[in-house]
């Protein structure tokens, strides 16, 4: 932290430097030449006569109220004054730190999401199918994700994958597993993949997931899960709806994971459709009664989000029109 040289008489300085011995004094022609992210103690008049960016503690007379309104108003962090110093500033300085820091995480968050939503995939042009999704986050970051690209002149690769947790470290994880293209060639890689790289990290976080691959030319599908919940869903023509079960473990949580590859065929009309849990908290009930209203929405396609939910939302249909 620095204190800045105050332009005016003040006699009280050397007892504040005294008290704050180990700030760096600093004069304002310097200013540029230090880091702007650092917090500055400076006398209030410099401060409302520059405006700098630094994040700023003013210091003030006992009769100047007014002044000290005015820098608050202006961005100050705090306000001191200058023959009152506070008893421990230094540990005081050090929590006006951390708290500004944690102000401008919060606002960073609408930035990050933005970039977050940035990494999404693009629309993908493959013939006689869409790939048609849904994200929302609870917050500004979501921990829920979802992925394709081509392999192939005929291959889609897909994922709906669910990180444990919510905030920036499982939204971190989403954008981590974009670096996993390319690096397999069917589902049951690509999870094992994954997996050891979290149980190596020992990230404390477990993802649970839905990863296939379509063929467009002649239809097929394959895919496989970890772990997730609520299971993939087949919509075959005017058939009833399929309702994909698996068993296996989330990644993270054991070297040893197991993990079968499963086949379908996509009709004409039909829609393979995978979502995060969090698309069950839009209704009440048990989880099987959540899991019936949801498959009854995307059944006529009528899924609806409420307008506050405490889980992100992810949503991927993969349907085949021709």
């Amino acid at each position: 932290m620095y204190f800045i040289q105050p332009s005016r008489s003040i006699s009280h300085l050397d007892t504040v430097l005294s008290i704050l011995p180990d700030l760096e004094v600093i004069q304002l022609a310097d200013l540029d030449q230090y880091d702007h992210s650092v917090i500055v103690i400076a006398d209030v008049k410099d401060f409302l006569k520059h405006l700098w960016d630094f994040p700023t503690v003013v210091l003030a007379f006992e009769d100047e109220g007014s002044t000290l309104a005015e820098a608050w108003q202006s961005g100050a962090l705090a306000g001191w004054i200058w023959d009152k110093i506070p008893t421990n500033p230094i540990e005081q300085l050090h929590s006006i730190d951390a708290q500004y820091k944690r102000n401008q995480d919060s606002r960073d968050l609408p930035s990050a999401a933005l970039l977050q939503k940035k990494l999404l995939p693009d629309d993908i042009d493959i013939p006689n199918y869409s790939f048609e999704s849904f994200f929302k986050p609870s917050a500004y970051l979501s921990g829920d994700w979802y992925d394709y690209w081509k392999i192939s002149d005929k291959e889609v690769m897909f994922y709906l994958a669910d990180v444990s947790g919510h905030g920036v470290a499982s939204s971190l994880l989403t954008s981590w597993m974009a670096a996993f293209h390319g690096s397999s060639k069917r589902p049951r890689e690509l999870i094992k993949k994954l997996n050891g790289m979290l149980i190596q990290e020992d990230i404390e976080k477990h993802i649970t997931m839905i990863t296939g691959i379509l063929n467009f030319e002649t239809h097929e599908l394959r895919w496989s899960s970890a772990g997730h919940y609520p299971p993939a869903i087949l919509f075959n023509g005017h058939e009833e709806p399929m309702i994909l079960n698996t068993s296996s473990f989330a990644l993270g949580l054991t070297e040893d994971i197991e993990i079968e590859e499963f086949e379908c065929v996509l009709a004409k009309n039909a829609r393979f459709v995978v979502c995060s849990d969090g698309a069950l908290e839009a209704f009440d009930g048990c989880l099987s009664d959540q899991l019936n209203l949801l498959i009854d929405q995307l059944k006529n396609q009528s899924f609806k989000a409420p307008d506050h939910t405490v889980d992100d939302i992810a949503i991927l249909t993969i349907w085949r029109q021709k």
